[in-house]
């Protein structure tokens, strides 16, 4: 029998939270979700930012972006109703203009944020203008005609609704893998960049350590107790989820008192813009010190969560059943500190429990007392809140079955429970769930992990996957969204999903691709289209259904022995691996090869770079351009170093110490080429992301701490001991030029070492030995305090064509 059945009892709220209790069906559902939205934005619109504050803020937008032009516009806010009920922008030909020194587009919107997705829409469709992160090769304004000779619209001008009223930004992570060491100036720019995207829903959990703080220590939990609870800067995505404790920490008090006051300069930039930030909400995660000063409270500690040995000084946190009464005290609270610190709220609040720690019990009437207890902590602190859940444990975790799902999500009021599915792009989970049984959700693209680099997309489903779920029978999609766990990579993807948000229809994306090119880069070029063309139909075009996570083997090198890899890969072994003992298997049972994902024919891509670096030193100083031929040439030279890296193998299977030793050379060659390259562009380089960590210490000993931290995380990631590796290495591997030189060459250097070795004595591979070597050099890098450069050298296109030349040519 399902839980609950198919025609059940919901509490049906109304705004002012006099509850109704109803029988409704399934069907149903999806009329009461739209219903409370639209109460919710009402209640919204009428707390959001005065008209003239919303425009001044877009001005600044503008001023920032495009100063020469700043006079060339007027903006302003319009009420919903001329919209036809809906958020909308309209751009029009200003009925003043008469030279350039009178506006001459005039841009409407219901909100600041449709004001300057307007702008930004303007600019892309009609001048050609291309607005990426800086890291991706910044914008690209040249084509935008001077002051005075604006493109004019079409007679009446045009209207953009959004078919669905809200598009999300963020992942819980993305705080940690991409911005966990930014300052005001760098948020200004990310702000601004939502903004220009219509985002009008992006995640807000900066400084919410503080804010915990204060909660905590009215509870009387002490400096130490919290000490132990906090994970380090780069690590807090994880204690915040109750994955870990501790590790990478303390934080110091300059820290929390420094990123909350950088979180009410982010909360009220995104307010003046007539944004929603989703504010942080009570999971249950909890100091261990709690059970001491709260001995009756039903506290339990979870399972470990990829700690080396279960090591209680990382793993293992504490759970506040959220059926005890102090989690309701400790929910409002939460809340409450933060209405105090900020002073309002949009009402939206996140909350993932059991995010990759699995429910003590399957019992669905403990899961819907579970959820119900989560909304009633959020809702007592604020009568308005809305549930915002990450849907990742569903597709994560096979203990969310219909029942269980069911009961959590039917835990709470229809319309006060609105889910991410977080990986609607290849694994959405509204098909399988029959719209989430009624629940309201967003359509999000992950598309990224770890903020890893590869080139990778799946622009058809991008394209017509929110259309076909907000089309579908009894759709209950309110929104659209981005969370990726890390940005910065991959601009085409972006620039697409960010349209998503107010397409009607699926894109047509042979003539979409076309344009995007011209833009990208300013001008038309016959070769770079003809190269995005292939690049579309294989990069951007991955059908296999597997999700991209870079196991390239230079950034994720194999810790295995080359026997059980040869014989994984089906090579003649030197020795038969069913030969070893029992107890070599079971030792030796953990160790793979994890393959890289390849999906696409690498000789198209070799082809396309073909068509990149030919003919096109017109584009030499474009830095859209330096940055997509730097990144291309990386990802057809990665590839290539794991089929360098197989010959190596087979070499050794066939044991020809010679060859070994040739292509092992090669390869590491390879690699310390490949550095060079991505130094050519400033998106990716590794001094960046370090001096950006040492830049927010106030003394020297944060600093070393807040290294660590950024060092950390890009490599072993989590704890090891001498011998045994953490099993999250290289989770958060990146190509940036200095990582590849000082860390991932010389751990391959290591490895071959040890093959030469193994070839010349006879002997079997000293995976022990290896193992140790590798965790001393990491753990040496990671403690290391060497500079490297925060700005690039040398020329992108010719050390393009340079190491086409040595490697790719056929």
């Amino acid at each position: 029998m399902s839980w609950p059945p198919p025609s059940a009892l919901f509490l049906i709220p109304s705004i002012a939270s006099l509850l109704v209790l109803t029988i409704i069906t399934a069907a149903q559902c999806s009329t009461i979700g739209a219903d409370y939205m639209s109460q919710l934005l009402d209640i919204q619109d009428r707390e959001r930012a005065p008209p003239a504050v919303q425009v001044a803020a877009v001005r600044g937008v503008l001023d920032r972006l495009l100063p020469s032009q700043s006079a060339s516009f007027e903006f302003r806010i319009v009420p919903k109703e001329q919209c036809g009920g809906k958020l909308c922008f309209m751009i029009q030909n200003h009925p003043a203009f008469s030279g350039p020194e009178t506006p001459q587009i005039l841009i409407l919107g219901v909100t600041g944020v449709e004001i300057a997705a307007g702008l930004h829409w303007y600019l892309k469709h009609w001048c050609n203008a291309h607005i990426s992160w800086d890291k991706t090769g910044g914008t690209q304004l040249y084509s935008v005609p001077k002051v005075g000779e604006l493109p004019r619209v079409r007679k009446g001008g045009v209207l953009i609704r959004r078919p669905v009223p809200w598009n999300y930004y963020q992942n819980a992570v993305t705080s940690s893998y991409t911005f966990a060491w930014w300052d005001w100036a760098r948020w200004e720019k990310e702000i601004d960049w939502m903004a220009l995207q219509g985002i009008n829903l992006p995640l807000a959990f900066t400084g919410q350590e503080a804010i915990w703080q204060k909660v905590f220590q009215n509870l009387n939990i002490s400096t130490s107790d919290l000490n132990d609870f906090f994970g380090g800067p780069a690590f807090l995505a994880w204690s915040r989820m109750g994955n870990l404790h501790g590790w990478g920490g303390p934080l110091p008090q300059s820290w929390l008192d420094q990123q909350l006051s950088l979180q009410k300069r982010i909360l009220a930039r995104m307010h003046e813009l007539g944004m929603t930030p989703v504010l942080p909400a009570f999971s249950g995660n909890v100091p261990a010190a709690l059970k001491n000063i709260f001995p009756s409270a039903k506290i339990t500690r979870l399972g470990n969560w990829f700690t080396v040995g279960s090591d209680l000084r990382w793993c293992c946190t504490y759970l506040l059943d959220a059926k005890d009464p102090l989690f309701l005290k400790i929910g409002k609270a939460f809340i409450e500190q933060q209405l105090k610190e900020y002073g309002r709220t949009g009402h939206i609040y996140n909350c993932d429990t059991f995010d990759e720690n699995t429910p003590p019990d399957d019992d669905p009437r403990f899961i819907s007392s579970l959820g119900a207890s989560i909304f009633e902590g959020m809702k007592s602190g604020d009568n308005n809140a809305v549930w915002l859940m990450q849907g990742w444990l569903f597709s994560y975790d096979p203990f969310w079955q219909p029942p269980q799902m069911k009961a959590l999500l039917h835990s709470v009021p229809i319309g006060r429970l609105v889910v991410l599915d977080l990986f609607a792009e290849a694994r959405s989970i509204w098909r399988t769930s029959e719209q989430f049984y009624g629940v309201p959700y967003i359509w999000c693209m992950l598309h990224n992990f770890a903020g890893n680099i590869e080139m990778y997309g799946v622009l058809d489903a991008v394209s017509a996957g929110p259309v076909e779920a907000r089309t579908s029978e009894n759709s209950t999609m309110v929104g659209v969204g981005m969370s990726m766990e890390g940005i910065e990579q991959n601009p085409i993807v972006y620039d697409l999903m960010s349209e998503m948000a107010f397409r009607h229809e699926k894109v047509d994306l042979q003539t979409w691709v076309n344009h995007y090119s011209v833009r990208r880069y300013g001008k038309r070029i016959p070769n770079i289209q003809d190269a995005w063309e292939i690049l579309y139909h294989t990069l951007y075009n991955c059908t296999d259904g597997s999700y991209d996570k870079n196991r390239d083997v230079i950034v994720a090198f194999p810790d295995a022995d080359p026997t059980l890899i040869s014989a994984q890969l089906d090579m003649p072994g030197r020795r038969d691996p069913t030969s070893k003992s029992r107890r070599e298997l079971l030792e030796y049972k953990t160790d793979s090869f994890d393959r890289p994902h390849l999906w696409y024919p690498t000789a198209e891509v070799v082809r396309a770079l073909e068509l990149f670096i030919t003919g096109t030193d017109e584009l030499s100083e474009s830095n859209t351009f330096s940055y997509d031929v730097v990144d291309l040439t990386r990802q057809a030279l990665a590839k290539y170093s794991n089929q360098l890296f197989l010959k190596v193998i087979e070499a050794y299977a066939s044991l020809d110490v010679q060859q070994v030793t040739h292509l092992s050379q090669k390869f590491l060659n390879l690699v310390y080429e490949m550095d060079m390259l991505l130094s050519c562009h400033d998106g990716f380089l590794l001094g960046s992301w370090l001096e950006s960590s040492k830049q927010l210490a106030v003394n020297e000993q944060q600093k070393i701490q807040y290294e660590w931290n950024a060092r950390t995380q890009i490599t072993m990631w989590f704890d090891n001991t001498e011998e045994e590796a953490s099993l999250l290495r290289d989770y958060g591997n990146k190509y940036w030029s200095g990582l590849l030189r000082d860390y991932y060459g010389p751990r391959a250097a290591i490895y071959f070492k040890y093959l030469i070795e193994s070839l010349s004595t006879g002997n079997d591979f000293r995976l022990t030995d290896w193992r140790r070597d590798w965790i001393k050099l990491t753990n040496d890098w990671q403690s290391g305090h060497n500079l490297y450069s925060v700005k690039s050298s040398g020329s992108a296109l010719n050390t393009s064509r340079w190491l086409y030349d040595k490697y790719l040519r056929i």
